[in-house]
């Protein structure tokens, strides 16, 4: 039986007007053309340096895409959206204190709304829309509704509340990075935290922001680190304790829970933690890479 947990963390946007897709296909590193009311996307807008600084899901609901982002920094995506609006027929509107999102999982999670178990497929739900993860569709159902609906309607499909912690455990076990939580704003590299995997990038649409950079990590194949799931033998150390391979750095933890986490590895430390079997270290706690 599938359970719920909302995701307070995560606040809405809303773009509307009649450019609202060609206005997005320009910025962020999906394409925006696939998106419909049945198929939802995983995106970054990128600097134009190619580095980190938001992701989003993209969903469409009638005339708008909305965009399910880190709701700690939507005034700095609604900002930075804004400055690229310029002479384009789009509005661009904060709907955090309206609009609310949860996730639903486990066993028959997509079945509870009809959905096949696509990552990225959608359909109307309400006054909104469910749609199965695009990152991972192990990650279940993203509903996405006014906030005073989401209850209601999970209490109707029989769909309790989840455990304390169990959504960021499964999370962890999918490998997938939570935002800038997991992505350091104006430093990461999308193709070291695993986007491509996680169908975040198109390497086949036409220009975005920081696609240079994105394009030719790929192509010549310079991706050097990866994020990585870990299990932590030990007191889970803080977000950006250094991992050390003896006395040389081989990476840096990002979150953790109870005893599995994300890691940003370079990748010859893992190929030498591989063959020889010697042990990483953040503080004093081991950390063993799963995959």
């Amino acid at each position: 039986m599938p359970v719920h947990m909302l995701l307070d963390q995560r606040a809405v946007l809303t773009v509307a007007g009649e450019d609202r897709q060609q206005f997005l296909q320009g910025l962020i590193s999906n394409d925006v053309t696939r998106v419909s009311a049945d198929r939802s996307i995983y995106a970054a807008l990128l600097t134009p340096q190619g580095k980190f600084l938001h992701e989003m899901i993209v969903s469409m609901v009638g005339d708008a895409l909305w965009l399910d982002t880190e709701r700690a920094r939507r005034g700095d995506l609604l900002r930075r959206l804004g400055m690229y609006k310029l002479r384009a027929k789009v509005s661009l509107a904060d709907a955090g204190d309206t609009l609310g999102v949860a996730a639903v999982f486990g066993a028959d999670a997509a079945a509870a709304f009809g959905l096949p178990e696509t990552a990225g497929a959608a359909v109307s739900a309400g006054n909104g829309i469910a749609l199965v993860d695009p990152r991972h569709a192990g990650l279940g159902v993203r509903v996405i509704l006014p906030a005073a609906e989401i209850g209601p309607m999970l209490a109707g499909l029989g769909i309790p509340p989840a455990a304390d912690g169990d959504y960021e455990r499964l999370r962890l076990a999918c490998g997938v990075p939570d935002g800038s939580r997991d992505i350091e704003v104006e430093r990461g590299v999308l193709l070291e935290h695993g986007f491509e995997a996680l169908n975040g990038v198109d390497f086949n649409k036409g220009c975005y922001i920081g696609q240079e950079l994105t394009a030719r990590t790929k192509y010549r194949g310079l991706v050097k680190r990866r994020l990585a799931r870990v299990s932590l033998n030990g007191p889970a150390p803080a977000p950006g304790t250094p991992i050390l391979l003896g006395e040389r750095e081989a990476g840096e933890l990002r979150t953790s829970f109870d005893g599995a986490g994300l890691a940003l590895l370079r990748l010859d430390k893992l190929d030498e933690v591989a063959t020889s079997g010697a042990a990483l270290l953040a503080g004093d706690t081991r950390v063993t890479p799963a995959d």
